[in-house]
């Protein structure tokens, strides 16, 4: 009996290794992409344009469109529209309104609101950015999208550019679309700074517009990032490169570098709405700045980045551990803080390198070139013992060669007996007692310190 139940237990547990290991991968729900159309209902598309009037062309452009739409899965689409309900004259400020919230299957709700609308009052863009923010449901993993379609600019006092960046940094929306239906070209500027724009000249420039914006939006889009060399060739690789959204400076998406066997960058899938700085994370960093995407495409980034390395050879294991500051050449910033014995990359150039030694030891104008590795050799320092326990201030001077002397030490808690590693040089220790009765009992020894070898001082040796 106790064997049978073994064996059954030993089965059991079998089984659910097996179906731990061997279950496929689940795949991730793609997320739910949000749509809102902002439509200008303002008396001026009422306005004559090419064969028929702006209102007539929008209107007919975007039930096209919402038809197009019916099947796309995981798609929602809304409809918002401003100075529809009130006439200019009135300059109504706040005549905007969701006209049809988000949900499944509201396509021909959308379609029949659409042709009931009719153009009236003024164009009130920022406060139908402001109120559009509620439009869209509370849902972290979604995307959502505005794009507004307006034949003129802000006439009511508002800030769209501010409240659209505002707005992007509170990820309300991404980067909102504009089309712009037979706008003045002086206008660019004012749309611009909302988000990405499209001025349509005429009809079948804002359908194709229109067809564009769309595929940005739903589109499979990825990238390949080539790291150029010294001789711009793609060959470096296995660095951190972070893409961050440029309106809002947040980290979207980070990659370790990788070529394959063939020397090819992989493609990442990135999302093509958003404008992208690409900063490559080496020492110090590359950036490539306000990067736009072709949607549903596959898009090469080249950004020139060369390395080569840095090694810092110590002779010895006295200092626990030796660590140096690199900084750009002529430079104060620190750029990193370097342990000796490992190797560090850093973008070809020329760099200031602090070996924290005592004294420390300072190699001006190190240049890393490309692919090859710099290495600085540090002496092997010797050791200075005080074998004096005396309580008092003390401090210890390196003796350039040109007789200046410069503080490198003080002798820590009042107390004088220390052990120290110190470089190859000419030194003085100069130390009082803390009971002495003047500045005249003051101690003062000149020595020296030799690699591998310990110096013995005992204070007041000559009183």
């Amino acid at each position: 009996m106790k064997y049978k139940n073994y064996i059954y237990s030993l089965v059991v547990f079998l089984l659910y290794v097996q179906q731990t290991f061997c279950q496929t991968k689940v795949e991730k729900t793609p997320p739910v992409t949000r749509i809102l159309f902002i439509l200008d209902a303002s008396g001026s598309m009422s306005d004559k344009w090419e064969r028929s009037t702006r209102m007539t062309v929008a209107k007919k452009t975007l039930c096209e469109l919402v038809d197009s739409l019916k099947n796309i899965p995981y798609l929602e689409i809304g409809l918002r529209v401003y100075g529809h309900e009130w006439d200019k004259r009135y300059n109504n400020c706040k005549d905007t309104k969701l006209e049809v919230p988000f949900r499944p299957g509201n396509h021909e709700a959308i379609k029949l609101r659409i042709k009931n609308i009719e153009p009236k009052g003024t164009t009130l863009i920022a406060h139908s950015l402001k109120e559009a923010a509620s439009d869209f449901p509370i849902d972290k993993n979604s995307r959502n999208v505005i794009i507004l379609l307006t034949d003129g600019i802000e006439s009511c006092g508002g800030d769209p550019c501010d409240l659209s960046r505002e707005l992007q940094k509170r990820k309300i929306f991404l980067k909102p679309f504009i089309i712009g239906i037979g706008n003045d070209v002086s206008w660019d500027k004012a749309f611009e700074c909302m988000g990405q724009y499209f001025n349509a000249i005429n009809e079948n420039k804002f359908k194709n517009m229109m067809n564009l914006i769309l595929h940005q939006t739903l589109s499979e889009t990825s990238v390949r990032v080539k790291i150029l060399d010294s001789d711009n060739k793609p060959t470096e690789t296995n660095v951190n490169i972070t893409f961050f959204n440029s309106v809002t400076q947040e980290p979207v998406y980070d990659f370790v570098h990788y070529l394959d066997a063939k020397g090819e960058p992989d493609k990442l899938k990135v999302d093509a709405i958003l404008t992208y700085d690409l900063v490559v994370n080496t020492i110090p960093k590359v950036e490539k700045k306000n990067i736009g995407l072709v949607g549903g495409k596959e898009n090469i980034i080249t950004i020139k980045a060369p390395q080569g390395s840095l090694y810092i050879r110590e002779n010895s294991r006295e200092y626990k551990p030796l660590k140096a500051v690199v900084r750009e050449s002529k430079k104060s910033e620190t750029l990193n803080i370097q342990n000796a014995g490992i190797k560090e990359k850093y973008l070809v150039g020329t760099y200031d390198i602090e070996v924290l030694t005592l004294p420390r030891t300072i190699f001006n104008d190190v240049k890393i070139k490309q692919s090859e590795t710099t290495v600085l050799d540090i002496v092997q320092p010797g050791s200075l013992n005080i074998i004096d326990q005396l309580v008092g201030y003390g401090s210890i001077y390196e003796i350039k060669p040109n007789g200046e002397q410069v503080l490198i030490h003080n002798l820590e808690n009042e107390t004088s007996r220390t052990m120290l590693t110190m470089q190859p040089g000419n030194y003085k220790l100069i130390f009082r007692t803390k009971k002495s009765n003047g500045a005249n009992f003051t101690d003062v020894q000149n020595f020296s310190i030799r690699s591998g070898a310990t110096t013995t001082l005992r204070l007041y040796n000559n009183k």
